[in-house]
């Protein structure tokens, strides 16, 4: 992509009708490069496909991969963030169908998986921006260490290593795994 097209102001909008637009979050309207590292990659797709099975065959809700936009920041309308995988319960969503464009209101569940590329303060950003906008637990997964972190309102956080067990808790009640399973093919 061309320097003037990252620098210049983008709306929400603009994202959804550029070609590779799902490669790009906006934060204050300009435009901030996903770059997913094939590690980070895996354990996002092992992820979709676990928390897809329990939701589906729960009917619980619906999963949403990497390439599903969200607007959903109320103080700041020119935000749009690509969480590598989420959750919506069912029932919240009008119809219980997904918009046309970027979701508009908070996931229950949103999942961040740590690239190379990922900077402390941005991976920082996201959870805060996320908390604020209504997410009820955030899981950040770090693939180079086999650990995660789930945050929840509050401030409340639980670090977990690969020989501990993830749960659902309230969100997605009864689905647990152990958190090496994130990473089975690495």
């Amino acid at each position: 992509m061309n320097e003037a097209l990252l620098t210049r102001p983008h709306t929400p909008e603009d994202l959804l009708h550029m070609p590779n637009g799902d490669r790009y979050e906006l934060v204050d309207g300009h435009l901030v490069e996903r770059a997913m590292g094939a590690r980070s990659s895996l354990v996002a797709a092992n992820l979709i496909q676990l928390l897809g099975a329990h939701a589906k065959g729960n009917h619980m809700g619906r999963v949403f991969a990497t390439d599903c936009g969200y607007q959903c920041f109320p103080d700041q309308p020119n935000r749009v963030r690509y969480p590598d995988c989420s959750f919506i319960a069912r029932g919240r969503l009008p119809g219980d169908q997904p918009p046309e464009g970027h979701v508009p209101l908070a996931p229950d569940l949103v999942v961040e998986v740590v690239s190379p590329n990922d900077l402390a303060y941005d991976v920082e950003q996201r959870i805060e921006d996320y908390l604020r906008a209504g997410v009820r637990l955030m899981w950040v997964v770090y693939p180079n260490t086999r650990r995660m972190v789930i945050f929840r309102p509050g401030g409340n956080a639980t670090r977990l290593n690969e020989t501990e067990e993830v749960t659902g808790e309230e969100i997605l009640p009864g689905f647990r795994c152990l958190v090496a399973e994130l990473f089975a093919g690495l």
